[in-house]
């Protein structure tokens, strides 16, 4: 059974960093499409950045320049660099793989931007 768990989420000020990760088991790491997206309340699941087993990362236009998606084979980790935050980046972080035709989510960590 595959598994997505987040962590690093938590409260920044505006103009400070994070650092995501989510931990992938139960699937071969490497065969995956691995993705971040959030949510912000009352609102719908926005993808961040995505990357693909060939390793080309796909950047959200809001994010790009900001924030640094990279994996770790032998973790079986992508990271998330969140730099440079604003109170707009405020949501709740969550990581997808994709294994055709087969979509897994994990549960998410909250991230939240405020002076």
């Amino acid at each position: 059974q595959v598994q997505l768990v987040e962590s690093g989420g938590g409260l920044v000020q505006p103009g400070g960093s994070l650092r995501l990760s989510c931990v992938a088991s139960g699937v071969i790491f490497s065969a995956l499409t691995l993705g971040w997206y959030r949510q912000a309340a009352g609102k719908e699941r926005d993808l961040v950045a995505v990357i693909t087993s060939d390793h080309s990362v796909i950047y959200a236009d809001s994010v790009k320049e900001r924030f640094i998606l990279s994996s770790d084979n032998a973790k079986n980790t992508i990271y998330l660099q969140m730099n440079s935050l604003k109170p707009e980046d405020t949501g709740r972080y969550y990581c997808k793989a994709m294994l055709s035709p087969y979509v897994y989510w994990g549960q998410g960590t909250q991230v939240t931007v405020s002076s």
